[in-house]
């Protein structure tokens, strides 16, 4: 396997995680015990951020283009009236 077959499979392998601490944060009761998985899921956020940038500066990964004007404008009136 290469760089940049490992390098996005460990961000898609990342971010599918962040979604696990967030479910699992917003059903734990116990505070001590959401604090540390907030803890857990920010140093995730960190690493990941992290990996990213290694791999878009390679040229592993380009982000989606940016959104315009009018389309920020589109999704946030559609929030609005969710």
């Amino acid at each position: 396997m290469d760089e940049r077959t490992m390098i996005n499979d460990i961000l898609e392998e990342t971010k599918s995680n962040l979604l696990l601490y967030q479910s699992a944060i917003s059903e734990t009761e116990n505070i001590e015990l959401r604090q540390t998985l907030k803890q857990l899921r920010d140093n995730l956020e960190s690493f990941q951020y992290e990996l990213f940038k290694v791999a878009s500066s390679k040229g592993y990964y380009a982000p989606s283009s940016k959104a315009t004007e009018k389309e920020i404008q589109k999704v946030g009136k559609e929030l609005e009236n969710a």
